[in-house]
């Protein structure tokens, strides 16, 4: 995502873009097995709590 796309993003869709990113992370550690599922299921469990989302990015709150 551009910078200029970036400011153009409502602070809720700024959180929810985030979110998503932070997934892909944790997926790619996952897919890699530097992280086991164990530690993928709460980790990202821990980030849809704190952050208000279900697993696909919707708000919760």
């Amino acid at each position: 995502m551009e910078q200029a796309e970036w400011e153009r993003l409502s602070p809720d869709e700024k959180k929810r873009q985030l979110f998503l990113r932070q997934k892909k992370i944790l997926q790619d550690f996952l897919d890699k097995r530097a992280i086991s599922q164990e530690q993928f299921d709460k980790s990202f469990g821990d980030m849809m709590s704190k952050m208000g989302f279900d697993t696909d990015g919707n708000s919760t709150k």
